[in-house]
């Protein structure tokens, strides 16, 4: 019997899309933000920016697993690929792409069948959460306080919100995310604000009701919108019981 590969995972999405194939037992190695069930035997390599490539090295994986939807990870990439290792790199933008992502690691570690069922058991819950608006909400998410940074156009954050009946309210702003001055966000026109403060130990709501742009705002935890992967569905979830009340009666 062939033995399962030995893999590495460098962010957090990555190791979700992993446990969510019932792979999480063949990781060896792993970032510290991950927090996957299942991971309690990988060796851990620090934040996903700042990975221990020796510690990496030292594991042994048959495969690592990288993603360029945390900025600033293609320098890992190549520090990873300097070392002599194979990388498997993913960039999604999109739903659609996280779904293909979740097909591609699952071929490449074998379980192709499984991650089809996972992949369109995803797409298939996502579509029973749109929200029957007829005027859209304009939502928008924000990564981070000081300075504030929030969703933009190319990010998979457009493609959830359409998936619930809404729409980012940064839609017209390229980009996968940008910084933004406080008359940026309220020329945005936003009906409801999102905290979703990535690596933040604990979520500030108040810190944006603070700035008195009179727009709720609702907490939803980074692991359900900040990760490409199976957790979407949880971010959705939240949006969809946010967002519910502003359906006409």
């Amino acid at each position: 019997m062939l033995r399962p590969p030995r893999l590495a995972s460098l962010v957090a999405s990555n190791s979700d899309i992993l446990a969510a194939l019932g792979a999480a037992a063949w990781v060896v190695a792993a970032d510290s933000h991950s927090d996957a069930p299942g991971l309690e035997g990988a060796v851990r390599l620090g934040p996903d920016l700042d990975i221990d490539v020796a510690a990496l090295s030292a594991a042994r994986p048959d495969l690592v697993l990288a993603s360029l939807s945390v900025p600033g990870q293609e320098r890992v990439v190549q520090r990873v690929r300097d070392a002599g290792l194979e990388v498997l790199v993913l960039d999604p933008i999109s739903v659609h792409d996280t779904l293909a992502d979740i097909r591609t690691i699952g071929h490449a570690v074998g379980l192709a069948d499984r991650a089809e069922e996972v992949a369109r058991t995803l797409d298939a819950e996502l579509d029973t959460l749109r929200l029957p608006f007829s005027a859209p909400p304009r939502v928008l998410v924000e990564w981070w306080p000081r300075p504030i940074i929030a969703a933009t156009r190319e990010s998979w954050v457009t493609d959830l919100l359409e998936r619930v009946g809404a729409v980012n309210a940064l839609a017209d702003r390229a980009g996968r995310s940008a910084p933004l001055t406080l008359d940026e966000v309220r020329a945005a026109r936003p009906d409801v604000i999102v905290c979703s403060w990535c690596g933040a130990k604990r979520l500030r709501p108040e810190v944006i009701e603070a700035r008195g742009l009179g727009v709720p705002v609702v907490a939803i935890h980074e692991s359900g919108l900040g990760r490409p992967g199976p957790r979407l569905l949880e971010g959705a979830r939240h949006l969809h019981a946010a967002l519910e009340s502003l359906v006409p009666a």
